[in-house]
């Protein structure tokens, strides 16, 4: 994905390049690097494939409603989460992940979300990156990855693009923007929404679209992104030294949540203020 003679962008990019609103304090742009430079080292590598209790939940929460309609009869039987559960093997898992799983699928089981809708993409969370929209302009040229949970056709037939979520973690638009961007691509001429919804607390955001100008300006800032994020990379592999320099550090009580402070020479495990800190979710 990060092959440097094809620059790409993504919403996980985009939020590993420029901070959510509100989180300018905690942004590191040595992350990015381990993420997208250092990928392929070992030790980056198997902190790359631990996934965390949250990032589990998330995964199988996401699974489980691919299950539920998947086998649709599970929606309607009694034992319909335990057959899910079982489906998730769920029992490998810890105590933690279990539970809060469990609770999830009885509340979709009870509330089925997607329940008669017409599914034109449902993915099981875990199928890895998807095909790359090749995106070329006179000006520009990158390719676009955008992993959509969910797809349908509402009755008046726009395209619904839905983002499952799980936990605390606060809904970034900028994801539902490169995914109403990729629609573009993938359903032309179809009028397009996105959304999230987390299956943890119920909890809808609301209904998220852009203009045509709009979607040009978008497309026009991911392209930006993706020659930047191209050109460090060139420059890390002209030096690997200057590391600190291409993804300077932005050490701070953050440290503790981060995956890489176990190898990372600037982490700081001081806690500088007691402003609470945000949940971190992983994200395509």
């Amino acid at each position: 994905m990060s092959t440097p003679d094809r620059p790409f962008a993504s919403y996980h990019l985009w939020s590993l390049v420029a901070p959510a609103t509100g989180q300018e304090r905690w942004h590191c742009q040595m992350r990015r690097g381990f993420v997208k430079a250092r990928q392929h080292e070992p030790q980056v590598k198997a902190l790359l494939a631990q996934a965390t209790a949250p990032q589990r939940i998330g995964i199988l929460a996401q699974k489980g409603v691919y299950e539920f309609h998947h086998h649709r009869h599970l929606l309607n039987q009694s034992d319909g989460v335990e057959k899910v559960a079982q489906l998730l093997k769920l029992s490998n898992s810890s105590d933690q992940v279990q539970q809060r799983v469990l609770q999830i699928l009885k509340k979709y089981h009870d509330s089925p979300l997607l329940l008669n809708k017409n599914i034109i993409q449902l993915t099981p969370g875990d199928e890895g990156f998807p095909k790359p929209i090749v995106i070329e302009q006179e000006d520009y040229c990158f390719r676009l990855y955008a992993a959509m949970d969910c797809v349908f056709i509402e009755s008046d037939s726009t395209l619904h693009i839905i983002d499952f979520k799980t936990g605390k973690s606060a809904f970034d638009r900028r994801q539902a923007l490169v995914y109403l961007l990729a629609a573009r691509y993938l359903y032309p001429g179809r009028h397009a929404v996105a959304s999230f919804y987390n299956l943890e607390i119920g909890k809808a955001s609301e209904l998220i679209s852009i203009n045509n100008s709009e979607l040009e300006s978008l497309e026009f800032d991911l392209a930006n992104i993706a020659h930047k994020h191209q050109h460090d990379l060139h420059k890390y592999q002209e030096k690997t030294s200057n590391f600190s320099k291409i993804f300077p550090p932005n050490p701070g009580s953050h440290c503790r949540f981060c995956p890489f402070s176990s190898i990372c020479e600037f982490g700081d495990f001081k806690p500088s203020y007691s402003h609470p800190l945000p949940s971190l979710k992983a994200n395509s």
